[in-house]
């Protein structure tokens, strides 16, 4: 069959599409459980975190849109990994975002079916668990192999679904809120306030989803700028007002499980807080649908390149879908989730994704000065300063990690170098054998 008739992945995701891929790829479960988390580390001093991590986020954010302007195919952070520094470094970055994408898979799935065991119990625990875990990653998977129209759908019905609540959470609690309570005691330890700002990076992450698929994109070069600017700037603005409403209306804020559900119980009462937990699990089931997208395009793109085995790169000839990576990539988030095992590997996805950033944003300068690259269709101002910055602080960060944190990332980068030198070595030999 001639290369012209094999089917193709289709550009059907519009510039508001990827406004609101980008805002369910970064509110999913966190915010629901970390104002708290964060106001015990910090007190009332997590707010000018939450504004320094929003900040932080930005200049990420800024950096990833002049390098993500230069591509219009699949495989977002991996491609340009591979692009400015060579093979083995862009598909060990695609390992890791992959690895990442299917712990977060299992953890939002575990949250997702806690909030909803308020309202049926026997999911906590047992074969019904069992099976709505499976239920959900077949529903999700389904939605993403019949089309990416269709998952674009869902995204942009959840993302209105799981905005719903939070603005009523907001704009209900701000008349409720002691300006007493916003009183700043002795500034947080050093360690205390590092620790509050990677919980924070944590919050803020998953905005780089949306620039995986560029080859559904109808117009990324223009759109994804814009897109993902509008929506990083959206989620600062919603994170810092939640923490304001939780500090403000909730005294026991620090001992609080469900900090949200917890405020707006005080204001609205016990109707309000079921209002949230539902609001919880749709922002949870969005992230999933953004989750399942996008971590299945980068076991495609790495097969397109002859990276992993060609089979994984087949596209679906009636839905124009990558049916075979999104259906192994569900069946090994299903396998994870049912494991229990995802809290181990959950350690690695934050480090796994400050590296992402690093080097993407690397990239930036190595791309500027290759006169070869694609022209950028936008271009940051600042953007080599911007990029020190970035890898200044993740360097800051990182070094406030654990040793156990850097050996997890190092030997799941490790297991995917191994299968990418099988897979080159075999490619070699069939080049040979031809």
């Amino acid at each position: 069959m001639p290369p012209s008739t094999k089917p193709a992945l289709v550009r059907s995701i519009g510039k508001w599409d990827l406004v609101a891929v980008a805002i369910n790829s970064v509110i999913g479960a966190g915010i629901f459980g970390l104002p708290s988390k964060v106001y015990e580390l910090a007190g009332t001093y997590s707010l000018p975190a939450f504004l320094l991590c929003g900040v932080f986020a930005g200049m990420i954010v800024l950096c990833f849109a002049e390098v993500g302007s230069r591509y219009t195919e699949t495989g977002g952070p991996y491609l340009y990994a591979r692009d400015a520094f060579g093979p083995a470094v862009g598909f060990t970055m695609g390992w890791l975002m992959w690895i990442a994408r299917v712990t977060a898979f299992a953890a939002n799935t575990s949250i997702l079916l806690g909030y909803l065991s308020l309202f049926w119990p026997a999911l906590a625990d047992g074969p019904v668990r069992s099976a709505a875990i499976c239920a959900i990653t077949l529903a999700v998977a389904g939605i993403n192999v019949i089309g990416v129209r269709d998952v674009t759908l869902t995204t942009n019905i959840l993302t209105v679904a799981k905005m719903t609540p939070l603005v009523l959470l907001i704009v209900v609690g701000c008349f409720f809120v002691e300006p007493a309570n916003f009183a700043f005691g002795a500034v947080p330890a050093a360690a205390n306030f590092s620790s509050a700002m990677m919980l924070l990076v944590y919050a803020y992450t998953g905005f780089e989803m949306a620039f995986i698929p560029g080859g559904e994109m109808r117009d990324p070069k223009k759109d994804l700028p814009s897109a993902v600017f509008t929506a990083i700037g959206m989620v600062v603005v919603i994170y810092i007002l939640i923490q304001v409403v939780c500090i403000g209306t909730l005294p026991q804020l620090a001992a609080s499980n469900r900090p949200l559900a917890d405020a707006a119980s005080r204001f609205l009462g016990s109707w309000g807080a079921a209002v949230i937990s539902l609001g919880a699990a749709l922002s949870i089931a969005g992230n999933l649908n953004i989750v399942v997208l996008s971590a299945s395009r980068l076991p495609f793109a790495m097969a397109v390149r002859g990276e992993l085995p060609s089979f994984v790169g087949t596209v679906h000839k009636r839905f124009h879908t990558p049916y075979i990576s999104i259906v192994l990539t569900a069946a090994i988030m299903a396998a994870v989730t049912l494991s229990g095992t995802f809290l181990y590997a959950v350690t690695v996805s934050t480090i796994a994704r400050l590296f992402i950033y690093a080097t993407t944003c690397g990239a930036l300068p190595v791309l500027r000065r290759r006169q070869s690259a694609a022209p950028a269709g936008f271009r940051a101002p600042l953007g080599t300063i911007v990029t020190l910055a970035v890898l200044g602080l993740v360097a800051w960060l990182v070094l406030n990690t654990t040793w156990h944190e850097v050996r997890d990332t190092a030997i799941a980068a490790g297991a995917g170098l191994m299968m990418y030198a099988l897979c080159r070595r075999q490619s070699r030999r069939v080049l040979v054998k031809s």
